[in-house]
């Protein structure tokens, strides 16, 4: 699709529609999961923002990594844009309308949908798994933000799994590993746990030459090499400590891209373990390293 850049793109989303052409069948055919397969990896990933629909290159990526695995039963993400307590999860009725939680882009992105099945019967499972005396409320009517529907959109076009989001309680990473670790048996029952954020975010400091050019600033290629180190020895006290990271505050002004991954290694059968980084490289800028744990 010719484009004059993913932000001016001569049709909004028209890399998505020749993508959906061939990944629609694609997951139409991918195998479903079963128990002989085990549990699944919980998942970390940049979720880009709507020009993410215009970037063939990293919807190929990501579609790639997913059928890489089976298809869920259902899927649980948490995403960045999702800051609430007490801990919360969307509505999980079937075709829950979208949340359209971003401005200034072209309006076929406000016309976007993912009707997605019912998820009652993960909601079950989710409040079952949290303490007897904090629960999981759940929201009436939120749907799914873009920090999830946007890649779920790539994983998954046919709109077919389960999807329920959780918020993000918390910008403790300790009580956020908890979280995942209360999370992990979803795994072995065949549901994908989703941490959606970004490695790297500095959204107040991005310059026309990384949106229009390939210019990646010191400070997100500083914060991506100390974060790539401590993932490949497992080191998630020094993760926890990320305020103080090289490249710091300007790879995250808020924390809330990077809190997802606390949720994702907690889930992890051994949160200390080295990750499988599965996507690398930049973004506008900004480091999409993503990764999977088992």
């Amino acid at each position: 699709m010719a484009t004059r850049s993913i932000f001016d793109p001569l049709v909004p989303a028209g890399a998505y529609d020749e993508f959906a052409a061939t990944a629609a069948p694609a997951s139409a055919a991918q195998r479903a999961w079963t128990p002989d397969d085990g549990a699944l990896p919980a998942l970390y990933i940049g979720h880009g923002a709507p020009p993410l629909l215009d970037d063939a290159e990293w919807m190929a990526q990501l579609a790639s990594w997913t059928h890489t695995l089976p298809k869920p039963r259902g899927v649980l993400i948490v995403s960045a844009h999702w800051e609430a307590a007490p801990l919360m999860l969307s509505a999980p009725g079937a075709a829950t309308p979208l949340v359209y939680d971003f401005g200034g882009f072209q309006p076929r992105y406000y016309t976007l949908t993912y009707p997605t099945p019912d998820a009652s019967s993960l909601a079950r499972e989710v409040a079952g798994l949290m303490p007897a005396a904090s629960g999981v409320h759940q929201h009436p009517s939120r749907g799914l933000d873009h920090g999830a529907w946007v890649p779920l959109k790539v994983m998954y076009p046919l709109a077919d799994v389960p999807v329920l989001q959780l918020s993000i309680p918390t910008s403790d990473p300790s009580l956020l590993l908890s979280l995942g670790a209360r999370l992990r048996p979803l795994r072995k029952s065949g549901v994908l746990v989703i941490g959606s954020g970004f490695l790297t975010h500095g959204l107040p400091f991005v310059t026309a030459d990384m949106i229009y050019g390939s210019f990646v600033p010191g400070w997100s290629s500083d914060f991506d090499q100390w974060a790539a180190e401590a993932l490949a020895r497992g080191d998630v006290e020094t993760l926890a400590g990320f305020r103080k990271a090289p490249g710091m505050p300007y790879a995250h002004p808020t924390a809330d891209h990077f809190l997802p991954l606390f949720v994702t290694l907690g889930a992890a059968s051994d949160p200390s373990a080295p990750v499988d980084t599965v996507i690398d490289g930049y973004w506008m800028g900004f480091a999409k390293r993503s990764f999977q744990v088992s």
